[in-house]
C-alpha cells in the first residue's frame, strides 16, 4: 500500500515540475531568420497568427508550378510509373521503366520550381540500376520536356 502511494506522489510530483516547466517559455521568442530556407521561396512566419488551427488551413509555403512543364514532364515520362506526384512542391518521381525501344530501365525524379516556362524552373535527376545516367541522356530528357511544354503552351495560346 505505501508503495503505490509513494509511485502516485512521486508521479504526481513530476507531473507538476514539468507542467510548471511549460510556464516557461510563455515569454520565448522564435527567431525568424532560424528557421528560414536561403531559397527564397518560402512564406515569413507572421508571430501574430499561430493557433492549432493553422496546421488544418493548409501550407502557405507552396511553390507556384507551371503546368505546362507539369504536364510535358508526364507527357515525355509516360513510360514510367509515377510512384508520386506532389504539384504543391512540384516533384514528380517515378519508378523504374524501361522506354519504347529501348533496353535499359531508368528512374527519374523531377523538380519543377518556378512558374516560368523557363529551363532553369526544370531539373531532371535520371537514374539506371547501375547509377546515375550521363549528363547528354539528362539533357536530352529535359530538353524533350521543354520542347513538349513549349508546344502545350502554343496550343493552348490557340484556344
Amino acid at each position: 500500500m505505501t508503495q503505490s502511494r509513494i509511485r502516485f506522489v512521486g508521479l504526481a510530483a513530476a507531473s507538476l515540475v514539468l507542467l510548471a516547466g511549460c510556464g516557461a517559455f510563455q515569454n520565448a521568442r522564435l527567431d525568424p531568420e532560424a528557421t528560414r530556407v536561403k531559397g527564397g521561396r518560402e512564406a515569413r512566419p507572421d508571430p501574430k497568427d499561430g493557433s492549432l488551427l493553422d496546421a488544418f488551413r493548409g501550407s502557405r509555403d507552396t511553390v507556384k508550378v507551371n503546368r505546362f512543364l507539369w504536364t510535358a514532364s508526364l507527357d515525355v515520362l509516360d513510360f514510367l510509373p509515377v510512384e508520386a506526384a506532389d504539384p504543391f512542391t512540384g516533384v514528380i518521381s517515378t519508378g523504374y521503366g524501361t522506354p519504347p525501344g529501348g533496353g535499359t530501365a531508368y528512374r527519374a525524379t523531377v523538380l519543377i520550381s518556378d512558374p516560368a516556362l523557363d529551363a532553369r524552373a526544370l531539373k531532371v535527376s535520371l537514374q539506371t540500376r547501375r547509377g546515375a545516367v550521363d549528363a547528354a541522356t539528362q539533357r536530352a530528357v529535359e530538353d524533350a520536356i521543354l520542347n513538349r511544354a513549349r508546344q502545350l503552351r502554343i496550343e493552348a495560346g490557340r484556344y
